[in-house]
């Protein structure tokens, strides 16, 4: 196997990473691979200068038709995945030395992504037409997405079988393929039973019938039409904002927050490893900051 395949393998096997991780990893390394073979170098042996100099084509994708202009939080992340690969290197004695140990990440400031408004969320639901025969699997799909706050690679994965619909909870599988209990909302519970019934009418694919959510022909619903409906479902609804199913993870997390739930709460719901990517996730606006500020503080409690 060549140093990529062996890699492709060792973040399969040995860190037990998803199929779409270790694509992202294998994306990034890729096109370095590729840019080091077009300037005569073999990837293992590349330089600091090496890499650096492909940081730059990327971000300036001037040179390559192959390297696209990319924004300075896409340039940390491909900086990030070349890091790993190197660590992989330098952890199979491959190589001695780490390359980009003094390489610098590109500064990129704080995003913080869209938000619903509970209003918002709402008119996302009413024009969902419930006529057409994908009606009641698309609320099913808000109530799960906005109730639990999944990401939408766990939510197309959901299985039947880790579906506890009486007890109210199910068990997801996240990044990395750790596995998390995730409360159902009631409202939830009740659009997905409405679900099952017409679900019972499909004809179910082969290798398909554990599957949560499917399209018209049985078959497991893809990340991408679940973005699709999102789009549209926000078209009718006449919201402005560009926002696509993480917009009702990240707005789950938020109105929890803003409603007094614990962060640490929201860190286990949502699968986070680490508080602090709960802490950059979960934005407050400034209105609701000024009212808990003159609810709470004794400054505002003088008659």
């Amino acid at each position: 196997m060549s140093i990529l395949e062996q890699y492709s393998v060792y973040l399969q096997l040995e860190r037990g990473l998803s199929g779409n991780t270790v694509e992202a990893y294998m994306t990034d390394v890729t096109k370095l691979d590729e840019y080091c073979r077009a300037h005569g170098i073999d990837i293992i042996h590349a330089s600091q200068d090496d890499i650096q100099e492909f940081l730059y084509e990327l971000s300036r994708g001037a040179e390559s038709d192959e390297l696209r202009q990319i924004c300075a939080r896409s340039q940390a992340r491909v900086l990030s995945g070349i890091r790993q690969f190197y660590r992989y290197l330098l952890y199979s004695d491959t190589i001695s030395e780490d390359p980009t140990q003094l390489i610098d990440a590109p500064k990129i400031g704080q995003h913080l992504p869209e938000v619903l408004t509970i209003e918002e969320v709402e008119s996302l639901i009413a024009v969902i037409d419930l006529s057409v025969p994908e009606g009641q699997r698309n609320r099913a799909i808000i109530e799960v997405l906005y109730g639990s706050g999944l990401r939408v690679s766990e939510l197309v994965n959901l299985k039947l079988s880790n579906m506890y619909i009486d007890k109210g909870y199910m068990l997801v599988e996240g990044k990395g393929s750790k596995q998390r209990l995730v409360p159902l909302s009631d409202e939830a519970v009740k659009q997905l039973r409405f679900w099952f019934l017409d679900r019972a009418h499909l004809d179910i694919k082969p290798g398909n019938t554990d599957f949560c959510f499917l399209n018209r022909r049985g078959k497991q619903l893809t990340r991408v039409m679940v973005f699709i409906i999102i789009k549209r479902l926000a078209e009718i609804a006449g919201i402005t904002k560009n926002i696509s199913p993480h917009t009702l993870r990240h707005s789950f997390a938020t109105h929890l927050l803003q409603g007094g739930a614990n962060l640490r709460v929201i860190q286990e719901l949502l699968g986070h490893e680490n508080l602090a990517t709960t802490e950059l996730y979960t934005h407050i606006d400034v209105q609701y900051l000024r009212e808990e500020v003159l609810r709470c503080h004794p400054a505002n409690q003088r008659k």
